[in-house]
């Protein structure tokens, strides 16, 4: 069978909603230094073109958490392959998110993240899926809602594949 992306969201909506979520995240936190996480792979191009719309300083460090690995859904089993290099206690924290689906994974590294400190923490996602959730998580951040499709594109993967296109788009097979 051969994979056959539809496209969801166009690269110029997704340029464009990024930066409105620079925007708004420079009004909120006026006089402020913000620290982004990255959460790798997926949120890699979302937070560097992300980061070039935020007007206040930005740190960032990144974070890999794994509960897919080359599969369509979740295994269930949220496991850290990369921690963050810097201490994050008494900054003001954005954790950067390609997609949300379950939350499983992100209420699991909110929790840990919270757990050592910072002054604020706060999650920025490109995409949600919130009628796939079965953890709750509270985003503060959201560039779209999509409906419950298999989403590759802007980092987005399937099998470590279609990463580096510049749209959303909705994987079938054919």
């Amino acid at each position: 069978m051969a994979n056959v992306i539809k496209e969801l969201i166009s690269e110029k909506d997704v340029d464009e909603k990024i930066r409105i979520l620079g925007e708004q995240i420079s009004k909120d936190y006026e006089g402020k230094e913000v620290h982004l996480i990255c959460v790798l792979k997926g949120s890699i191009f979302f937070t560097c073109e992300l980061a070039k719309h935020i007007s206040v300083p930005v740190t960032l460090d990144f974070m890999s958490v794994s509960s897919y690995g080359n599969e369509k859904n979740s295994s269930g089993v949220v496991r850290i392959v990369k921690d963050l290099d810097e201490n994050i206690e008494g900054k003001e924290v954005i954790v950067i998110e390609d997609i949300v689906d379950t939350g499983r994974t992100l209420s699991y590294l909110l929790q840990l993240l919270q757990e050592r400190h910072p002054k604020s923490l706060a999650l920025c996602t490109l995409l949600d899926k919130p009628e796939r959730r079965t953890h709750e998580v509270e985003v503060d951040y959201t560039g779209f809602q999509i409906p419950d499709e298999f989403v590759v594109g802007y980092g987005l993967d399937y099998a470590q594949k279609y990463r580096n296109l510049p749209y959303i788009g909705v994987l079938t097979e054919e």
